[in-house]
């Protein structure tokens, strides 16, 4: 049977969630955490660094030990979401998060704060993935899921700059501690909220035995890609380690697929990722989060040192992106979602975005805010709103139950993937074009004003090099996006698709049910 009759017999024969509104707001409010977290904790960094006595050379960890865990371990935690259930997988994962936050929050030293943060990505690799594939399941009526995808879209892309501001509150006004502890509420209320009020469409597990060569190569290959490109960020691409982290990676990612190919219950279905509308969602929406996560990184230190923004104001300058994605999310894309094929919002959406990105191209030190960051952060929030929505919907739409939590995994996968790639590569860009910046220039700063002002003058240019890579980014990422997503509005009936196997033989628009 083809993933399409499947669905649609399963809708056809059961009435909605009564509950389902309810459940998104649980839903929602799980994902809001997991994504604060990616940034929250950055703010208190430099605190609980002088706190707890971590080295500058260790102090990468404390970010990079829930990077590896989280990326490694998220193909994984779709297949257990499947396999366990998961409304079930989904409360564990809370529970687990909020343990791994107290441990972290009552930290006495570097060791127990790497342990924490490790425990914190494990879960937060069984919770994402559940929240998605929670969601996809839940809502199957077109015009409901346009709005619960656009909700959920606006908080995965805003989520991150929500974690600026109440970082900065956090760290300014109480203490480091907080920024873990303040996950402890969110996730109790979630479960027990998620435990009364989320019901599980009966008949979507996958109970075919855990494929274990899959788990480990995907697992010790998602490590090792993460990891090469934060080596990369510290030590270099040219370092000995790095390069043999990325060859590793290749390695053990080439085996995977291979085995997957052959073994009877792959961890990874390949027909999750030869899906043209899938892939395409993937690709793009990596990509498109490699320029997002830069921006923050060079936005955060440039209003910070170049401006001297407390970390509460710099927390607020980043309202309007905000602001954007959430009009982004809930008033264009759920409004169109229906209308128009996902490619017309994902493509101008990137491209919208790219146009904010272009906008701080022309950042100096004496910027104005209003007069630049400002407009620049709405086109961006605007654009990646718009764009996250449908990327959202469509990568988990289609696809067999069984398959829901492991599709939704490779969301978050590659996300996560794209995180880092974007803070090593942009970081990189920016730090090469900074040391050229302030060679070229330094025999004019004869004063120490001059050489200050010089300083800056480098950082910003650091930047604004690094900003130029991300507007080529978003705009591949919109090409992609327009090339291979050729799925059709709902009133055009199946289209054709890339003819990858018996799931594919006919496609469901991404609102389609």
């Amino acid at each position: 049977m083809s993933e399409t009759t499947g669905t649609s017999r399963s809708t056809a024969g059961l009435q909605p969630d009564p509950g389902r509104w309810k459940a998104l707001v649980f839903i929602a409010l799980a994902q809001l955490m997991v994504v604060l977290d990616a940034t929250i904790v950055n703010i208190a960094l430099p605190s609980a660094q002088q706190d707890l006595g971590i080295s500058d050379g260790n102090r990468q960890w404390v970010i990079t030990a829930y990077a590896l865990a989280f990326g490694g371990l998220l193909l994984f935690g779709g297949r257990i979401a499947d396999l366990w259930g998961r409304k079930r997988t989904f409360v564990v994962g809370l529970i687990g998060f909020a343990a791994a936050s107290a441990l972290g929050g009552a930290a006495t030293g570097e060791a127990m704060m790497l342990g924490a943060r490790a425990l914190q990505g494990a879960f937060g690799a069984l919770l994402a993935p559940a929240a998605l594939s929670l969601l996809a399941v839940t809502f199957t009526d077109a015009k409901e899921r346009a709005k619960a995808f656009g909700i959920y879209g606006a908080i995965a892309g805003g989520g991150g700059a929500v974690g600026l501001i109440l970082g900065g509150f956090l760290t300014e006004y109480l203490n480091w501690r907080w920024t873990f502890f303040v996950n402890i509420p969110f996730a109790v209320v979630a479960a027990v909220g998620a435990y009364l009020v989320i019901r599980e469409p009966a008949g979507g597990r996958n109970r075919s035995a855990l494929d274990v060569p899959g788990v480990i190569l995907s697992t010790l290959g998602l490590v090792a890609l993460v990891y090469g490109f934060t080596r990369a960020e510290s030590e270099g691409w040219s370092d000995a380690g790095t390069i043999g982290m990325f060859v590793g990676s290749v390695v053990l990612l080439g085996a995977f697929v291979l085995v997957e190919a052959k073994v009877r219950n792959p961890l990874l279905p390949l027909r999750v990722l030869t899906d043209r509308n899938r892939g395409g969602v993937y690709l793009s929406l990596g990509l498109a989060v490699i320029a997002m996560f830069g921006l923050f990184l060079f936005l955060t230190y440039y209003l910070q040192v170049v401006k001297g923004y407390s970390p509460v104001m710099t927390g607020f300058a980043f309202l309007p992106m905000i602001a954007g994605m959430i009009i982004g999310s809930t008033q264009i894309g759920t409004r169109l979602m229906t209308r128009v094929p996902p490619r017309l919002l994902m493509a101008p959406g990137f491209l919208t975005a790219a146009v904010g990105m272009l906008l701080l191209t022309q950042l100096e030190v004496g910027t104005s805010y209003a007069g630049l960051i400002l407009p620049a952060q709405l086109l961006l929030g605007l654009g990646m709103g718009t764009a996250f929505m449908p990327a959202m919907s469509l990568a988990t739409h289609g696809v067999d139950p069984k398959d829901a939590g492991v599709a939704s995994a490779m969301v978050n996968t590659s996300q996560q993937v794209g995180g880092a790639i974007g803070t090593a590569l942009l970081n990189t860009i920016a730090a090469s074009a900074t040391t050229a910046y302030l060679t070229d220039h330094a025999a004019g700063a004869t004063t120490p004003a001059a050489q200050k002002l010089l300083q800056l003058q480098g950082m910003v240019e650091g930047y604004t090099a690094a900003i130029w890579w991300a507007v080529g980014i978003l705009a591949v990422a919109a090409t992609i996006a327009a090339v291979l997503i050729t799925t059709g509005k709902p009133d055009t009936g199946a289209v054709a698709g890339s003819g990858a196997g018996a799931d594919d033989e006919v496609k469901v628009p991404v609102i389609a049910h």
